[in-house]
C-alpha cells in the first residue's frame, strides 16, 4: 500500500516537471507584431524580466523596456532596421550586461561596449549589469580632493571635487564640450580614468574629439562611448553602460571622470521611446518618470572609501533658459552648475562662463589651500565690477577708488580668458592669481595682458623653479613662499622697465 502511494506521488511529480518544462519553452519565445524606429512590440514572452536581453534573428539583440498584460515592449540594437513584423524573439533569461575593465581604455565603443574603432576585439574577463542601485548614503565619503580641470575660472571660482556631480549647461555652440575635453586632457599623469559618452552627436564630431585626445596623449586613459543620432536604443542605454564601466574602476580604487554629452538628447531619446511604447505623456510630452531617468544615473556617482566617480553631465538650453523642464530636473540632482552664456561667448569671453549663475556646492571643500587663499575674494570682486560697470555707463564722473575697482575687475576678466587645449596647472594658477590679487598687473594695458602672462610664467619656470616645485608638493602658500613670490614678481616687472 505504501509502495503504491509512493509510485503515484513520483508519477505526479514527473508530470508536473514535464508540464513546467513545456511551459518554460513556450514562454521563452515571442513574435514581433509592431516595429517603429527600432522599437518593437512583441506577443508572448509572458515570464520575461524588465531590462532582459532579447535575441532576434541574425544575432541582433534588444532589451525589454515595458511589461504589459498582452504584449512586451523592447528596444532593438540594430543600425540596419532589419527587424520585421512576424520575426521570432527569444529570451536570454538574463538582464543586459556589458564588458568592463582596463581592456576598453583607449577604445571607441558603442553603447554595448563593442568596438567600433576597427581595432581588435575586447576580451574582457568581467561583465556588469548596466542598471545598478546607487550607493547607500552610509557608503558615501567626504569629498576632500579636487578634480583639477586646468581651467582657471573653474578651479578657482567653481571648483569640482572628486566624486562630485557638476552640471555644464548652456546654449548650443557656447563651449560646453570644450570644457569637458580640456578637463580630460588635464588628467594626464593624474591617475584618473576618463569616459566620454557621446549621445546623438555627429560622427565627424566624435572623430574630431578622438583625434584631439590622441594628439594630447589623453586617449590612452580615456574610453569614448558613441551613441549615434540615428539609434534611439543606443542613445538610451549609453549613459548606463558607461556608468557600469565607471563603477568597476571606482570599486577597485580608481578615480573616474565621466562626461555625458549631452543628457538633453538622452531625455529626448527616452521621450521618443516612451511614446512609441504607448506610454502616457506628460509635460512637454515627456513621460512621468523622466526625473527618475537621470536621478538613478547620476546618483551612482560619488566618493567611495577608495576611488570615486566624478560626473559632468552636459545639458543644452534654448535662449539661455535654464528654467525649462529638463535643465531644472538635472540642476536639482547635481551639486552645482557651470553656466555658459552666449552673450559672453559673443563678446569673446572664453570660456563663456557666467559667474553670477554658476555655483559649486561641494568643490570648495576640496580646493588646495593655495588656491583657496588666492581666490577667496575674487568672485565678490567680479560681482562688484559688473555692478559698477553698469553704473559707470550712465555716469562717467566716478571717484578714483571706484576706477580702481573697475580696472581690477577688467584685469580679472581678462586673466580668466583661456584658449582651448591649454590647461594650466593649479600651481601656475596660484602664482598668477597671487600676482593679480596683489595688484601687480593693475597698471598693465588690458590688450598686453595675455602676452605678459605667458612671459610671467616663463620667468618663474627659469628663475624660481624652486617655488614651483614647493607648491607642486605642498599645495600651500606659506609666509616664506609668499616672500619669494613677491620677490620674483617684482624682479619680473623690473626687467620690463
Amino acid at each position: 500500500m505504501e509502495k503504491i502511494k509512493l509510485d503515484e506521488i513520483t508519477k505526479l511529480i514527473k508530470e508536473q516537471i514535464k508540464s513546467f518544462k513545456n511551459k518554460v519553452v513556450q514562454n521563452d519565445f515571442g513574435s514581433v507584431f509592431s516595429v517603429s524606429d527600432n522599437i518593437v512590440l512583441i506577443y508572448g514572452l509572458n515570464d520575461v524580466m524588465l531590462n532582459e536581453l532579447l535575441i532576434f534573428k541574425n544575432n541582433i539583440y534588444g532589451m525589454v523596456m515595458s511589461l504589459n498584460i498582452n504584449y512586451v515592449g523592447a528596444i532593438v540594437f540594430d543600425n540596419n532596421n532589419s527587424i520585421k513584423e512576424g520575426d521570432s524573439v527569444k529570451r536570454s533569461n538574463k538582464v543586459i550586461e556589458v564588458p568592463v575593465g582596463d581592456e576598453i581604455l583607449g577604445r571607441v565603443v558603442n553603447a554595448l561596449i563593442q568596438p567600433i574603432d576597427n581595432s581588435i576585439e575586447i576580451n574582457a574577463s568581467k561583465f556588469r549589469k548596466i542598471e545598478n542601485l546607487s550607493p547607500k548614503i552610509i557608503d558615501h565619503h567626504e569629498i576632500n580632493e579636487p578634480l583639477e580641470t586646468g581651467i582657471k575660472i573653474i578651479d578657482n571660482l567653481i571648483p569640482i571635487g572628486k566624486g562630485q556631480r557638476e552640471l555644464i549647461i548652456g546654449d548650443s555652440k557656447t563651449g560646453k564640450t570644450a570644457i569637458a575635453i580640456d578637463t580630460i586632457i588635464n588628467q594626464k599623469n593624474k591617475n584618473v580614468k576618463c569616459i566620454y559618452v557621446s549621445i546623438g552627436q555627429k560622427n565627424s564630431s566624435v572623430l574630431n574629439i578622438y583625434q584631439k585626445l590622441e594628439e594630447y596623449e589623453a586617449i590612452k586613459y580615456t574610453t569614448i562611448i558613441d551613441a549615434p543620432s540615428d539609434n534611439l536604443a543606443f542613445q538610451y542605454i549609453a549613459p548606463y553602460s558607461a556608468m557600469a564601466v565607471a563603477e568597476e574602476w571606482a570599486e577597485n580604487g580608481d578615480d573616474v571622470l565621466i562626461i555625458f554629452d549631452d543628457l538633453s538628447k538622452h531625455a529626448m531619446a527616452y521621450r521618443s521611446i516612451s511614446l512609441l511604447l504607448k506610454r502616457p505623456s506628460g509635460r512637454e510630452a515627456y513621460p512621468g518618470d523622466i526625473f527618475y531617468l537621470h536621478s538613478r544615473l547620476l546618483e551612482r556617482s560619488c566618493k567611495f572609501k577608495n576611488g570615486s566617480i566624478t560626473a559632468l553631465p552636459i545639458v543644452e538650453t534654448q535662449m539661455n533658459d535654464i528654467s525649462s523642464y529638463i535643465p531644472t530636473n538635472i540642476i536639482s540632482i547635481t551639486d552645482g552648475q557651470i553656466f555658459l552664456s552666449s552673450d559672453n561667448f559673443n563678446m569673446g569671453i572664453k570660456p563663456a562662463i557666467n559667474i553670477d549663475i554658476s555655483v559649486s556646492r561641494i568643490g570648495s571643500n576640496a580646493q588646495f589651500k593655495m588656491i583657496k587663499k588666492v581666490s577667496k575674494k575674487i568672485k565678490t570682486k567680479i560681482a562688484n565690477y559688473h555692478e559698477l560697470l553698469a553704473f559707470y555707463r550712465f555716469n562717467s564722473s566716478i571717484d578714483d577708488e571706484t576706477k580702481k575697482i573697475i580696472n581690477h575687475g577688467a584685469v580679472l576678466t581678462e586673466i580668466f580668458k583661456q584658449d582651448q587645449y591649454c590647461p594650466l596647472s593649479c600651481t601656475k594658477q596660484a602664482i598668477e592669481l597671487y600676482a593679480v590679487e596683489n595688484g601687480y598687473f593693475d597698471h598693465v594695458e588690458i590688450s598686453k595682458l595675455p602676452f605678459l602672462i605667458k612671459e610671467f610664467h616663463k620667468f618663474f619656470e627659469v628663475y624660481y623653479r624652486d617655488v614651483i616645485d614647493f607648491l607642486d608638493k605642498e599645495k600651500d602658500l606659506t609666509p616664506v613662499v609668499e616672500m619669494k613670490l613677491n620677490e620674483g614678481i617684482e624682479k619680473f616687472f623690473s626687467t620690463l622697465m
